[in-house]
């Protein structure tokens, strides 16, 4: 149906003469008549009833204006629904428990007036797609994938890095200590049945795994969270590696422990991934509030506090340039490739 056709029809009987709806609408006179006839003729009933005072309802020109009415409420709420900064900014987060799901929720206590649509997409290739056909206006990962990059029309920034803890049952051996370093979990049974090949997780933990000489398990199938915290506290043997902002909730005679990883610290380099042309106002109010809270790390490979920290080689750097403690360096070249070399010659 055409809705000019319909408001033309709602501003005659408001108006009660053709002329006076020309006129509020700034059209002809004649645009109105023919707006009104085949309004009429796709009904296949008359509308109005001329008369020397002007335009009178038909009975079913009454029994229309009301559902008249209502379409064109309608067509407000359905422009108003997708106006810049009246849309809810949809925001893909890898999980609803982990760091992003949290950071969102600080983003929103910080920001009322933004409404939010979180979203949960299974990897980075799917947020990626999701962000260049317009489903979602960003999305919180780790990029790049190794070998990989960002389309041109994807832009990505380092949002904040997220500290790795070790998780352990109240037997396990290290239950009772308050700090572990990367390399003495050498040995020791580390289980994670939720890693899935090929996504930017599995390419963490991998690196992880082969940079400190550990062995992380996937076996098993991935029942989700509760079972895996109800192994982890009837087991002395396996520990898990869960983010420093993961949300987790378990019955307190488990006695689960929560133990820091440092002398480096693994950090999970999560970014925030959006559209270059996306212009909803609410995106940029994200990116000044994840601006001043990032924890960034040093040109030395460590936070602001002086501890060092360790990333995989191939994520986003914090900055256009970036150096690792291994001594390599490297530099973004703005379309997702991070090219790493040793000083004084390629790697």
């Amino acid at each position: 149906m055409d809705l000019d056709a319909v408001r033309t029809f709602v501003a005659i009987a408001d108006a009660g003469r053709f002329q006076d709806a020309a006129t509020e609408l700034s059209v002809t006179q004649q645009a109105v008549s023919k707006r009104v006839a085949a309004l009429e003729k796709g009904l296949g009933v008359r509308l109005f009833a001329r008369t020397p005072r002007g335009a009178r309802l038909t009975l079913d020109g009454q029994a229309f204006l009301p559902h008249a009415r209502d379409l064109l409420r309608a067509e407000e709420r359905a422009v108003a629904a997708v106006r810049p900064g009246r849309r809810a900014l949809r925001v893909d987060v890898i999980g609803r428990r982990l760091a992003p799901a949290a950071v969102l929720g600080d983003f929103r206590r910080a920001h009322p007036e933004v409404e939010l649509d979180v979203v949960t997409l299974f990897d980075a290739d799917a947020a990626i797609d999701a962000i260049r056909s317009g489903t979602i206006d960003a999305s919180f990962r780790a990029v790049t994938m190794p070998g990989s990059r960002l389309p041109d029309d994807v832009t990505a920034v380092r949002a904040f890095d997220e500290p790795i803890q070790l998780l352990t049952g109240p037997a396990h051996e290290l239950a009772e200590v308050r700090t572990v370093a990367p390399a003495e979990l050498a040995g020791h049974r580390i289980w994670m049945p939720g890693i899935v090949s090929g996504t930017e997780w599995a390419a963490f933990y991998g690196d992880l795994a082969a940079a400190f000489g550990l062995t992380i398990e996937i076996t098993g199938p991935d029942f989700g969270t509760e079972p895996l915290l109800d192994t982890l506290a009837a087991a002395p043997s396996p520990a898990t590696f869960v983010g420093e902002r993961t949300h987790l909730v378990w019955p307190a005679e488990h006695g689960l422990r929560r133990i820091a990883v440092r002398d480096p610290t693994p950090v999970y380099p999560h970014s925030l991934l959006w559209h270059r042309d996306n212009p909803h106002p609410a995106l940029g109010a994200l990116r000044d509030h994840l601006g001043p809270a990032r924890n960034r790390l040093s040109p030395g490979g460590t936070t602001r506090s002086g501890a060092r920290t360790w990333t995989p080689a191939w994520v986003h750097p914090a900055r256009p340039e970036e150096h690792d403690e291994r001594g390599r360096h490297g530099r973004y070249d703005g379309h997702g490739r991070y090219d790493l070399h040793r000083r004084g010659g390629h790697r």
